[in-house]
């Protein structure tokens, strides 16, 4: 498949007009129009299988029946009514469910806001105002947003930073533990307990020699690192972190804005690990494509004074209805995506065995990656055959995004069945066959 003369015509447009693009239309050239499932079709009327879920965001699927019919009915009651300054039911109920599903116990509090990005903007605040401190530790390859403070914590391409320096000070970057490729040469899949050891330790006695841990408000998660190339970490590792975060008096910041409600298996990613965090951020799958965001937090951290922190359309109401629905039915599929998750997992290494530039097959549930090298047993990323791989499965009526330098990201709905991710994963294979040719 190829743009059609339509979505040509919207592609040039959009490159007159438009100043926010981050995909290249000359790799994924889509124009959608309408959505059905784990379908899009454009606006030439082309359909593609999605396994980009919109970004993670349609867990669902596009035009959820039930997501439709909840939005027509809140819309023809009330669209908006500020929640920040008004005591609305809607957002009274969706909060108390959204804490039932948290790790840990402890009475919790709950922040709407517009979109994940300002739910990390939200934490931020939250920890500097509780811990009176003023330095933030978040990873290298960490993505929390690209609005000024988090941008800040941001760490995963440099284009992201291009032209905005100074970020907001006193944020420090340590490595992630990547399994697969890591400052320290260690193979993570063979010797995970090492990998850890490494990473804690340039913590404790790098950063924190250098910088007064007793300055340090928060640490800043994401339990898989999303943009940074879908890299999971060695199990252990966030355990270790959040003793020395308590070591310290540290907060410990989850964002989970991309791996969040059920994408991994579980409500939150962070229950992959064992770790019950200060604040969870979300968005993304939240509203299945109604802008909502917000944080769920520890209740001795909340904002103490009317006015530190307000939004006039965080917790929206089309996006609260919505939400309400979405936790419901997340609920339901958790064991799919546990199933479904783990036979894509075994469809991508079969791959991974096929083609010698596929370096690493990594995730948990619905949240996978293939990584794209540039030989086989090379550690170097190859970025130029991933778009192309991109873009021969593209045509081929697949609709996948990247992550990292090289990285392609495979997330479907989180209700796809095998059949449909066996059809996606054949279409893959011949991508990855027509870019090995072409390279």
């Amino acid at each position: 498949m190829i743009p059609g003369e339509k979505s040509s015509k919207v592609i040039e447009r959009g490159r007159d007009l438009l100043d926010i693009l981050t995909q290249d239309p000359e790799v994924l050239p889509l124009v959608p129009q309408k959505g059905e499932g784990v379908y899009i079709w454009d606006v030439d009327g082309k359909r593609y299988l999605d396994f980009s879920s919109g970004f993670a965001v349609v867990s669902l699927g596009h035009s959820n029946p039930k997501v439709v019919d909840v939005v027509k009915k809140q819309a023809e009651k009330l669209i908006h009514y500020p929640v920040a300054d008004f005591y609305v039911e809607a957002a009274v109920d969706l909060a108390e469910r959204l804490i039932s599903t948290c790790p840990g116990g402890g009475k919790k509090k709950v922040v709407y806001t517009n979109s994940g990005a300002e739910a990390n903007e939200v934490a931020i605040k939250l920890a500097k105002s509780a811990m009176r401190r003023g330095r933030l530790l978040a990873f290298y390859g960490a993505f929390h947003g690209r609005t000024a403070g988090a941008l800040s914590l941001t760490a995963s391409k440099w284009v992201q930073q291009l032209g905005f320096f100074p970020t907001m000070p006193g944020v420090i970057h340590a490595p992630f533990p990547n399994p697969f490729r890591n400052i320290w040469g260690i193979n993570g899949y063979d010797d995970p307990e090492e990998l850890v050891n490494r990473a804690i330790s340039y913590i404790e006695d790098l950063v924190f020699k250098s910088f007064p841990p007793e300055e340090f408000a928060a640490i800043f998660i994401e339990p898989i690192q999303g943009e940074g190339g879908y890299v999971v970490p060695p199990r252990g590792f966030f355990q270790e972190l959040f003793k020395l975060a308590r070591k310290h008096g540290i907060l410990l910041m989850d964002d989970e804005v991309q791996m969040g409600l059920g994408r991994t298996g579980k409500m939150w990613g962070i229950e992959n690990f064992g770790v019950s965090p200060d604040s969870i951020q979300f968005g993304k799958a939240i509203a299945n494509g109604i802008p909502l965001g917000g944080v769920i937090h520890r209740d001795d951290i909340a904002f103490r004074l009317a006015g530190q922190h307000s939004s006039t359309f965080g917790g929206n109401l089309l996006g609260l209805s919505v939400a309400s629905v979405v936790l419901e039915e997340t609920w339901k599929i958790l064991p799919n995506v546990e199933r479904v998750g783990m036979h894509l997992g075994r469809r991508l290494g079969e791959l991974m065995d096929e083609f010698e530039f596929i370096g690493d097959s990594r995730g948990i549930g619905l949240a996978r990656a293939i990584e794209i090298v540039e030989t086989s047993g090379s550690l170097k990323p190859d970025g130029k055959r991933r778009d192309e791989i991109v873009r021969e499965a593209f045509k081929r009526g697949l609709i996948l995004i990247g992550c990292g330098e090289s990285s392609i990201r495979i997330i479907p709905p989180l209700n796809i069945d095998i059949e449909t991710v066996d059809r996606g994963v054949d279409l893959l294979r011949e991508a990855l066959l027509a870019a090995g040719k072409s390279a």
